[in-house]
């Protein structure tokens, strides 16, 4: 079995998955002691995680890129500075996903932004998504999926309520 591309990411109700200048502060809504929304569970399916270079720039700003025992790798076409522990890719990204399915191990989490999620479903390189709906309209901010992508189907798996509010769906991406 192929390792598979999965997105783990929360969005408003209207489909962003930030509020104006980067502001998440709307995951504040749902925060509970101790709830990770199954979080810490994907983590161990997960051996390898894809940050777009915003994404990336945002979480090593704010103290938040940790990933610990997991390989790093920033989708990026800019300048960057080294960081140990994190690589840097500018080629081909079927090629990348080709040899990191390739490789043993286990599934590869897409950990965002907005412009790797579309870059990945246009070439339909994404095999699941689990969506974390927070119940908040921001009205305005990142969409989670762009305009311009090709119709995609999917098959839904399984969805989960949480007494925040949250609800979380997981799709299969149909090719």
């Amino acid at each position: 079995m192929k390792n598979k591309v999965k997105l783990f990411i929360a969005s408003s109700l209207d489909g962003y998955i930030a509020a104006p200048d980067d502001d998440l502060s709307f995951l504040d809504v749902v925060y509970k002691e101790g709830e990770d929304y199954g979080y810490a569970a994907f983590l161990e399916e997960v051996d390898c995680v894809l940050l777009g270079r915003r994404t990336y720039g945002w979480l090593n700003s704010q103290g938040f890129l940790s990933y610990p025992g997991k390989r790093v790798i920033v989708i990026t076409h800019q300048p960057h500075d080294e960081r140990s522990g994190v690589e840097f890719y500018s080629g081909d990204l079927a090629d990348l996903i080709v040899k990191l399915q390739e490789a043993s191990g286990k599934h590869i989490f897409c950990d965002g932004g907005a412009g790797l999620i579309h870059s990945l479903l246009l070439e339909d390189l994404v095999d699941e998504m689990i969506i974390s709906v927070v119940p908040v309209l921001l009205g305005n901010g990142v969409a989670l999926f762009s305009s311009g992508r090709p119709f995609t189907r999917l098959e839904h798996l399984q969805t989960r309520t949480f007494t925040t509010g949250l609800v979380q769906h997981h799709y299969k991406v149909l090719k």
